[in-house]
């Protein structure tokens, strides 16, 4: 129930991938400026991560998320009637900031479940997370073709309106892990200190960001690719391809209980080496547009394992830590999401379909030289897990 909670919530994010030609066309914008509401909506999401997701450790995780539903669902509603188009970034930023809920939760299940399981527990919730994404493209592009862009806004704003309303039901009124009347600054000033001691998670942070900017740089070029006027498709279409990609959703939690045996950091290596293939198979979509089907799928694999690697890595800290732990992976993530969001939309106004490939290749290649250098032994780390 927690994953399907985290995929309504998490689905907010990426309507805009089918239809950000359609938007960028009723503001009259260009495709490297209509960047700026992905890229911002990720940034701010980084924010909130930081600024937010550290008060887990201070406040009852139920009381937060209901807190930050509510403001999704203004949000929503600023962008779906949003006349001008600084608004719509603004309700887009303002979305972004507020998006804690699914990155919350793992912290959450992890204190409630056997360590042993804790690679299964993550990947359901991260399937959950990924199943938001993909339904997101796909009901995205549908109705966006045919009944226009505010309406997938409209739609959304209603389906959080009932989640701030059931998410909270699904949860338990738990205790903190600090102490409440520990300060919030004290609960900041302790994210570097904690990032210094677990060096590994904050590698993982880097590497996860710009596995999650390859995402939204393919996603965002596929929806501005196709529908331009090299191939000029529907934006249902992009939303169809998403749908095809949700067949990795089959085999993450599989996929999650060999990483429990396997181990978080040699598992990652494998998954970053596929990742890498699949960018090269990118390039045959000069060809045909249904060459993508194939780099999809090794997508929808391989980055939801990057992700499941990366947050076991932290996760298997001290339960008295790793609600900041994850703070500091998720901002990093999210920092790389924004960058490649911006960075994906002018490199193809630049470059296009060829600047789309050759930026998520570097990216790509960096993550395999830091997955790969990350599996030798753990070094053992100074002592300020309990900071």
């Amino acid at each position: 129930m927690l994953a399907i909670a985290a995929a309504i919530v998490t689905a907010n994010a990426y309507y805009i991938h089918p239809i950000i030609g359609r938007v960028a066309d009723s503001f009259g914008i260009s495709h490297a400026l209509v960047g700026a509401v992905p890229g911002l909506n990720q940034i701010a999401l980084a924010l909130g991560v930081l600024l937010l997701l550290p008060l887990g450790d201070r406040m009852s995780n139920r009381r937060l998320i209901i807190l930050c539903l509510l403001m999704q669902v203004a949000a929503l509603a600023l962008m779906a009637f949003a006349q001008d188009f600084a608004l719509f970034v603004l309700g887009s930023t303002l979305l972004g900031f507020f998006t804690i809920t699914p990155y919350l939760l793992p912290a959450y299940a992890s204190k409630r479940v056997a360590p042993a399981r804790l690679g299964f527990v993550t990947a359901v919730l991260t399937t959950g997370v990924v199943a938001g994404v993909q339904i997101s493209r796909l009901s995205s592009g549908a109705i966006g073709e045919y009944f226009g862009w505010r309406v997938v806004y409209v739609l959304a704003a209603g389906l959080m309106l009932v989640s701030a309303i059931v998410v909270p039901m699904l949860m338990d009124e738990d205790s903190p892990q600090q102490d409440p009347s520990t300060a919030y600054g004290q609960l900041l000033a302790s994210l570097l200190p904690l990032a210094l001691a677990h060096r590994r998670v904050l590698v993982s942070g880097v590497i996860q960001g710009l596995s999650f900017a390859i995402f939204l740089t393919v996603w965002l070029g596929i929806g501005l690719h196709l529908i331009g006027p090299e191939l000029n498709l529907g934006t249902d279409t992009v939303g169809y391809l998403a749908a095809f990609s949700a067949l990795g959703l089959l085999v993450t939690p599989r996929l999650g209980r060999w990483a429990d045996g396997r181990g978080a950091e040699p598992a990652r290596a494998r998954f970053a080496i596929l990742q890498f293939a699949g960018v090269l198979t990118l390039f045959l979509v000069h060809y045909q547009w249904w060459c993508l089907l194939l780099p999809i799928f090794i997508f929808s694999v391989s980055g939801p394992l990057i992700d499941v690697t990366g947050r076991m890595i932290a996760l298997r800290e001290s339960s008295a830590v790793r609600t900041r732990l994850m703070s500091l992976y998720i901002t990093l993530m999210f920092v790389g999401g924004g960058l490649g969001s911006w960075g994906g939309t002018l490199a193809y106004d630049l470059a296009g379909w060829t600047g789309t490939v050759v930026l998520a290749g570097l990216m790509s290649a960096i993550i395999c030289l830091l997955s790969i250098s990350q599996t030798a032994p753990p070094a053992v780390d100074t002592a300020v897990s309990e900071a």
